[in-house]
Parts: C-alpha cells; sequence; structure tokens
C-alpha cells in the first residue's frame, strides 16, 4: 500500500464524512490535494482493516510546520494506548514541529507525547438551515481567496482610503462541508458586518450542497455570538488545536 489514494481507501471505514465531527479530519485525510499530503498507515496483518492513521497536511496555516490530523486505534480499543504512540512516532521525528488538530478525547495522550507550546479547545458550530435567514447587504462583494476557494468581503472608505473591514473565507472545502473563517478588523466591528460576510457565504455553501460550519474558541464569546446570530448551533463536537513538537523517546 504505497500511493495515496490506495491509503485513502484503505482509512475511509474510519471516519464518517456526512458527520460535522469527523469533516475536516475527514477532508485533510481523504481530500486535501495529493501533493500536499502524506498519510501514515500502520501494517495491518492480511485480511484486516487498519484501526487508525496520521495526516500531515502542507497548508496555508504555516508554511513550516504540518497540519498533523488523525484518528487513533484507542477509538476500537481504549487498551490500544502504546500502539496509538507508536503510530504518532512514525509519522513524525522527535522534535519536529508540528500543528496538531485532533479531538479533544486524545488530549490527555497528546500531552504525554509532545511538548505543547499552545493550547486552544474549540467548538464547532453546524449551520442549522431552519434557523438561517439570508442577509442583503449591498456592501458584499465576491472574489476569489486561495486556492480559488470564494471570498466575501465588505470594504470601506471611512479612514480615506480604501480597505477591507470584514471578510469570510474557507479554511477548506470537502464535498459535504465548508469551514468558515471570518475576520472583522477592530475598528469596524458591532456594525453587523461580519455577520454580513459569514451570512453570504453560508449561503454559498448551501447552495452548492455543502453544509457550512464555524470554529470557534471556547473563550471567544464574541465570535459565538457571531455564529448563533447567523443560525449556527454547538454541535457539541470539541477539538484542540496545538502548536507542539514531540518528544524524544527515553
Amino acid at each position: 500500500m504505497t500511493g495515496i489514494q490506495d491509503k485513502r481507501r484503505a482509512i475511509r471505514h474510519l471516519l464518517r464524512e456526512n458527520e460535522p465531527a469527523d469533516a475536516m479530519a475527514a477532508y485533510y485525510a481523504l481530500h486535501h490535494p495529493d501533493d500536499k499530503s502524506t498519510l501514515v498507515v500502520p501494517p495491518a496483518a492480511d485480511g484486516q482493516r487498519p484501526t487508525g492513521y496520521v495526516a500531515l497536511s502542507r497548508t496555508g496555516i504555516d508554511l513550516f510546520r504540518p497540519l498533523v490530523t488523525m484518528r487513533l486505534p484507542t477509538d476500537r480499543d481504549p487498551n490500544a494506548q502504546q500502539a496509538a504512540a507508536d503510530l504518532l512516532r512514525l509519522a513524525l521525528g522527535s522534535g519536529q514541529p508540528a500543528i496538531v488538530s485532533a479531538p479533544v478525547r486524545y488530549l490527555p495522550l497528546l500531552r504525554a507525547l509532545f511538548d505543547v507550546q499552545s493550547e486552544e479547545q474549540l467548538r464547532l458550530y453546524v449551520l442549522d438551515p431552519r434557523r438561517f435567514e439570508p442577509i442583503v447587504n449591498v456592501l458584499v462583494t465576491r472574489s476569489t481567496g486561495p486556492g480559488g476557494l470564494p471570498r466575501f468581503t465588505i470594504r470601506t472608505s471611512q479612514t480615506g482610503q480604501e480597505e477591507v473591514a470584514a471578510d469570510a473565507t474557507l479554511n477548506w472545502q470537502s464535498p459535504h462541508f465548508g469551514e468558515i473563517a471570518v475576520n472583522t478588523r477592530p475598528q469596524f466591528r458591532r456594525q453587523g458586518w461580519g455577520r454580513s460576510v459569514v451570512a453570504a457565504l453560508s449561503q454559498y455553501l448551501l447552495d452548492s450542497g455543502r453544509t457550512p460550519l464555524y470554529v470557534v474558541t471556547e473563550e471567544n464569546a464574541a465570535s459565538i455570538q457571531l455564529a448563533e446570530s447567523v443560525g449556527f448551533r454547538d454541535s457539541g463536537a470539541r477539538e484542540v488545536f496545538l502548536q507542539a513538537a514531540l518528544r524524544e523517546t527515553r
């Protein structure tokens, strides 16, 4: 099993592509560009399917550190801690800096194996179409962002020079989901502009047959309020986002 497509077929059973909680992991394991992806799958006995994998993805988040996503053997066997640790060591060299995104259930193992420089816990929100009402704002314009993905923007000349006041982009887009990122410059907040661009991008995703997702840190009350005002609801899924390096084995 050497080709990435072979590996993707072999691990597909570990992911529920239609479930929001698995959406990001499924994107990076199954749909991220081949030339920017490395999949590490442990050897399996004849006739047995893999019980875990680690995906290393080159992204715009950081050009020098891979984004590491995973599903570990502990999901199928709670006693498989050593197998999970061995898989992570197979994927990453000791001391290698990485950005790790994983379900919160892996956090005790990750803390034991990695030197963690920063740690965030994230909530996953999913758009409820029954709560969503499109927002018509003539200031919103559509353009193309990185990777050819859509970007919705509000520009203003309030300071005497035209600048981007708020924009909503996609971190990634799979056949089933798209994860929205929004940025509103501090001086232009509380005008509803962030809400407007998020609503516009949400409508684009719905029109394309995808479900909008919105990821936010536990402490960011303003961002949570924005998401809920557009019609997003808390899915209950929790992720951890670490900047870390794998410790040397002793």
